[in-house]
Formats: C-alpha cells, structure tokens, sequence
C-alpha cells in the first residue's frame, strides 16, 4: 500500500515558525469530527483532518487519507502527520466513530471488533504514534458517548466507548509531567448522520429532556474549551453533554 499523502487545499504553512496552532482531527469528513474541524479552522488553527474521504471537510484544512479500521491505513497516515506538521502537533482530537447495535442475543463479533477497532486502538494508534510530537502543554480530547454508562441494545459500543474513559484517565496521568491534558468528552443523542445509520436502526434515538438533540456545534464548542488556554487544568475527565439524558 502506498503511504497517504497529506492533501491540502490552500491550507497554511503554519508548523515551520510556530505562527498557528496544528490539531490532528479523526474522522473529520462528518458528523461531530467535521463540525470540530470547521471550528477549529474558523478559531484560526491548522486543522489536519484523517478520515477515509474528504468529505466536507473546510478547504483550509489539509485532509491526510486514513482508514482507522487498518492498521497500515493508519499508521501510514500518522506518518503523513509528522511530516506535514514538521513542527509539531498541537492537539489530537479523536472523532471518528461507527456504530452498531443490537440485542445481547443477536452480537455480531465482527462488528464489535471494527468498533473497538476505530474507537480505541484508533486512539492508540494515532495518539501514541504522535505523542512524541505532541508540544509540551499540548491537548488530546477522545470523543466518547454518554452511551458509556450502558444503555439497552449498545452493549459492544458501550464498551468501547467505556474503554476511552478509563484509558484517557491512564494516558493523563503519564503525560501530566509533560503539562499535556488529556480528556473525554461524551455527548448524548447529537444530530449527526450516525442517527440514521441503519446499523443502530434497533435502538433509536431518544430526545433529552431538554428537548431537542444535542447540535454537533455544541460538541465542538467544549472540544475547544479543552484545547484553549480555558482548559489547561482539565484533565482526565469526561465531560458529558446530553441535554439531560443522562439524569434520573
């Protein structure tokens, strides 16, 4: 396979003096991960986006190639990564996601395992293949679920998303001496296209009680809390955002 090639449309060359922050975004072609990428580009960082499409990710951003559920995908494209952001990377923002679910009586293994694939060896492999990179003082924020309590009918992508909690809780502690923070953020029901993914078709949506959906703009909004100076003494917390979902 022929290792990915960081593609940028009239991105900036920001990492060689320093002059705007670089933040590595995954699944940044959809969903939470686009709407993370746009806010970032409009708060003036340099957005490296990894997702297997472009997608609508902003022009200004540089998309790098990436299949998370391959292991030579991805790790070819943390390669692309360091060369593109020779400088250093500022923050890692794992968004990508899929999910499936179903009853305890009818898991499929293989679909767990592609979830565990992209939800949490994803994070190892990007984050641990750049955390040497990673500047002092830098951020990664992990995209969870509130979903990680257990709910009905997600017992494998609960599991997953679980496993982001307690592994950002280790990873924060080991990069603490760095001043590098590390943190979950886990929104509820968001009005993202994985709501109409046939694959979680059996346990549909349910609106919080504050009413509506949570709107990707407000995932993305607390991501960059975390990633600005606003954050810099959070760390190893999950930080839910569900409209209520999550109260008795």
């Amino acid at each position: 396979m022929t290792a990915p090639t960081a593609r940028s449309e009239s991105a900036p060359t920001t990492t060689d003096a320093r002059g705007a922050r670089t933040a590595v975004v995954t699944g940044a072609s959809s969903g939470i991960g686009l709407a993370i990428a746009h806010d970032l580009v409009g708060a003036g960082w340099h957005v490296l986006g990894l997702s297997r499409s472009r997608g609508a990710l902003p022009g200004a951003a540089t998309w790098v190639p990436c299949d998370l559920a391959d292991v030579i995908s991805a790790d070819e494209a943390v390669g692309a990564v360091r060369e593109a952001a020779a400088g250093g990377v500022d923050a890692v923002v794992h968004a990508a996601g899929l999910q499936f679910s179903g009853p305890l009586s009818s898991l499929h293994p293989e679909q767990g395992e592609r979830m565990w694939a992209v939800h949490v060896r994803g994070a190892e492999l990007v984050v641990g293949g750049l955390v040497d990179v990673l500047v002092d003082g830098g951020r990664v924020v992990l995209v969870g679920s509130r979903t990680m309590v257990g709910v009905p009918g997600k017992s494998q992508y609960a599991a997953t998303k679980a496993a982001l909690t307690a592994m950002s809780r280790a990873w924060a502690s080991e990069l603490a001496p760095r001043g590098i923070t590390v943190n979950v953020v886990a929104p509820g029901p968001t009005r993202t296209p994985m709501l109409e993914d046939p694959n979680r078709a059996s346990v549909p949506p349910v609106v919080p009680p504050l009413g509506r959906l949570v709107e990707p703009a407000e995932v993305a909004a607390m991501t960059r809390f975390l990633l600005e100076p606003t954050g810099a003494m959070v760390t190893g917390q999950t930080l839910v955002i569900c409209g209520g979902a999550s109260l008795p």
